[in-house]
């Protein structure tokens, strides 16, 4: 029989290595490829990188790629902004505080799949069986995160407001030490917290994403990149291998998640758990209308709650020179 993992022992090592890249800070995690042009990647622990190696996506670049880990969509898309980064990926709200705070940022690809893994977590133990319950509550969520959008759209459809609950803005290590530690009634998150507080059976789902969010994630590059023919010419290419990458994923589960659970220190039916769950089901598709009107629409949201300093109008940080064939936004993810 397989020996079970104590909780303790599942959440200790993802957790430290999101210490070690520090709350909004990064970390150089090495470089790929050769060639006169660098491409600077943001990256999420587990993310793009894991993905392009696994699939055999790093070979024969003609370009390097230099890549730097965050802790979330926020403080990566700060880096775009600064031009420390060229490009890189994040959910679907950051590109919209992005842009709410004046950030130089452009959405130059994006992925369609399922908001299973976007959560909002109770402790086992915890009285609360539906959303409603909420009010009143402490939540812990990333600012600016897909998870932030997540836990304004799920309080709506709760009939209930950010005004109703206590929000607690924590990046996800600190969120995850205030939620198995009993500070916090809740946690809005993604996945891999999602697999992993559900595998190591410290908590439970009391709603998910699912017919609430848009399940949309996004590639984002600086301007200066994208005006940069030699640049621009990489990040084609680079998120032609991202695309190919993404679709090898969902017939390649297992192998996956054998690799993914080796990068982020993951144990691997925790790794298994969030690509079932939610990575394999992601696929390319167009940046067109009904994408922008998405995104506007999360865009509307925060700024009604002057979460976000403007207005703006989000077709004017998105660039379609890679579309190519892509399907429609709206085409469903794998199942």
């Amino acid at each position: 029989m397989r020996r079970r993992l104590a909780p303790a022992a599942l959440l200790l090592p993802f957790a430290l290595l999101l210490t070690a890249c520090g709350g909004n800070a990064s970390a150089g995690t090495g470089t790929d490829g050769s060639g006169s042009v660098t491409l600077d990647v943001g990256d999420q622990k587990g993310g793009s990188e894991a993905i392009l190696r696994a699939a055999g996506e790093l070979e024969h670049l003609h370009y390097k790629i230099k890549w730097s880990t965050f802790t979330s969509g926020p403080p990566l898309l700060e880096a775009v902004n600064a031009k420390a980064v060229d490009i890189g990926g994040v959910g679907n709200t950051p590109p919209v505080f992005a842009a709410g705070a004046g950030s130089k940022i452009t959405v130059v690809a994006a992925w369609h799949g399922t908001s299973r893994g976007d959560t909002i977590l109770v402790p086992n133990d915890s009285p609360l069986t539906r959303p409603q319950q909420l009010k009143g509550r402490s939540i812990a969520v990333a600012q600016g995160s897909s998870a932030h959008y997540q836990l304004v759209a799920s309080l709506k459809a709760a009939g209930l407001s950010l005004a109703d609950v206590k929000v607690k803005y924590l990046q996800p290590a600190d969120a995850l030490a205030a939620f198995t530690s009993g500070k916090v009634d809740a946690w809005a998150v993604w996945d891999p917290y999602t697999s992993q507080i559900l595998q190591g059976r410290q908590g439970r789902v009391l709603t998910t994403g699912d017919g609430i969010t848009n399940g949309l994630t996004f590639q984002v590059a600086a301007p200066a990149a994208l005006d940069d023919p030699k640049k621009a010419a990489a990040v084609k290419d680079y998120l032609a291998r991202l695309r190919r990458a993404t679709a090898w994923v969902h017939d390649h589960q297992e192998e996956w998640a054998k690799v993914w659970s080796k990068d982020t220190g993951l144990p691997y039916d925790v790794a298994l758990a969030s690509v079932k769950r939610t990575n394999s089901t992601r696929i390319a598709v167009a940046i067109d209308k009904p994408l922008v009107a998405s995104e506007q629409r999360i865009a509307d949201a925060f700024s009604a709650l002057k979460l976000i300093p403007r207005k703006l109008d989000f077709a004017d940080f998105v660039d379609r020179r890679f579309n190519g064939d892509l399907p429609p936004s709206t085409t469903p993810g794998k199942g």
